[in-house]
């Protein structure tokens, strides 16, 4: 990439000289990149980089990661000194859309009604996250209506996990059998493989009796036998009983198959001699992923510190951002809590990007290697006093707190909450102070970097 971008300037430039231009002027108009992150420590796992490194943008891609990009190689410089430049980051738990709840969800005469679990997927782009996954809000019945309301028209990068329920979440039909066809499921994941990364699985009989047709591992039986067929894997949200524990779970978990909600109130993670289950480990060793999930009612400190000191992380961060929740948590809010146990930085991005990335079989994404999509996260590490609460209302204090400065999502700045990548409005170009007297006009603005 970097040989032919040097080839083309060359092209041009002769060009221009022949034309009559000087090399300076052609410099101007046709910078060799769009925008240029200069002085940023970058974390990069899948690249295995962490220092201060600049990172160049051309077209929407990765063009460059080295020591002293020249500045006026770039259309666009942003100062990100004392700020730290990551792939953008992968929440592999979101909800969007309306899934299983019906459309008149509010009404008396509604089949089910649950609000709606979906909540908009550009709001992940505030935490520096460019691509979110859906846990299962929509099955076969519901994915298409899923696809074309919402995930056509994010911004940020959606994919999905198919629930095994046709329906999908928060219809009322969870716990139906005849709702779960393996078969449906497979062929709909086939059919949007580019959308679909999985099987997931959820809140199946949790406290009713079983009878002859709601038999304890249906749903997890039904979503590995579809997980089989469309070669992806499952994600699991569990509820033991004492005809289906916890261990007995993990054990039919498959290597790739992803645990979600790992530090919830229902699991004996942390037994009565305070040791981290050993069925964990064993899990693990096996290939079995552990996933966050941090959600509404699935994330305990109990759990989760006196696994962290065991040396038990989690593979992956995520947040099961709903309808729920979406005031209270965020991926920057969920890896705070872990670098304020005591996980290195670096760890916890890896955590946030190539980690996910390999869960989901997308080894393209959560990496700035050149060439590919320019999805980049710039974050700050404050230190001082900040307090986190878990799901069971309680408080854990520590001195980070990690926050998104500048999200950009195939080289669109789409978001910038603080001007990072701005100018001062007083010494902006004349257009800015330019007032439109007709629709068509220039728009009153400081530059013209693509934004969202």
């Amino acid at each position: 990439m970097q040989n032919w971008i040097k080839t083309l300037t060359a092209i041009i430039t002769v060009l221009a000289i022949a034309l009559g231009f000087s090399p300076v002027s052609i410099a101007q108009v046709s910078p060799r990149y769009d925008l240029l992150l200069k002085g940023g420590h970058v974390i990069d796992p899948a690249n295995h980089i962490n220092e201060i490194r600049d990172v160049a943008v051309f077209h929407g891609k990765i063009a460059a990661v080295e020591k002293d990009i020249p500045a006026d190689q770039a259309g666009k410089v942003v100062d990100v000194s004392k700020l730290y430049v990551t792939p953008g980051l992968i929440d592999i738990h979101y909800h969007i859309g309306h899934g299983g709840a019906p459309l008149n969800w509010f009404t008396p005469e509604a089949r089910a009604h649950a609000l709606p679990l979906g909540i908009p997927p550009d709001m992940a782009l505030q935490s520096g996250v460019t691509t979110i996954v859906d846990a299962g809000t929509a099955g076969a019945e519901a994915f298409l209506q899923e696809k074309e309301e919402v995930i056509d028209h994010a911004k940020v990068r959606v994919l999905a996990f198919l629930n095994i329920v046709a329906n999908g979440m928060g219809g009322g039909l969870e716990g139906s059998l005849d709702e779960m066809d393996s078969k449906l499921c497979a062929a709909t994941i086939k059919k949007y493989p580019d959308l679909i990364v999985g099987v997931k699985t959820a809140h199946y009989w949790t406290k009713e009796p079983w009878d002859a047709e709601h038999v304890p591992w249906a749903a997890v039986d039904r979503a590995i036998e579809c997980a089989t067929l469309a070669n992806v894997p499952v994600m699991y949200d569990f509820w033991p009983r004492s005809e289906r524990t916890y261990e007995d779970l993990l054990k039919k978990m498959r290597p790739g198959d992803i645990h979600t909600h790992v530090f919830a109130q229902q699991f004996p993670i942390i037994l009565a001699d305070g040791k981290v289950n050993p069925a964990l480990a064993e899990a693990r060793a096996r290939g079995v992923i552990f996933d966050v999930g941090h959600g509404a009612g699935s994330f305990w400190f109990r759990n989760a510190v006196p696994a962290e000191k065991q040396g038990f992380i989690p593979d992956s961060m995520s947040t099961d951002l709903h309808t729920g929740d979406y005031n209270v948590v965020s991926m920057n809010n969920v890896m705070s809590k872990f670098l304020a146990m005591g996980v290195p930085l670096d760890d916890v991005i890896r955590r946030s990007t190539v980690n996910p990335a390999a869960e989901i079989r997308r080894p393209e994404l959560g990496t700035l290697s050149v060439g590919k999509d320019a999805d980049i996260a710039v974050l700050e590490l404050a230190k001082g006093h900040f307090s986190y609460i878990d799901c069971g209302v309680a408080r854990m204090d520590g001195n980070v707190k990690l926050t998104a400065r500048m999200t950009i999502r195939a080289g669109r700045i789409s978001y910038d909450p603080s001007g990072l990548s701005m100018v001062e409005w007083e010494k902006a170009r004349p257009q800015y102070f330019n007032n439109p007297d007709k629709g068509d006009s220039l728009p009153a603005r400081a530059d013209d970097y693509p934004r969202d």
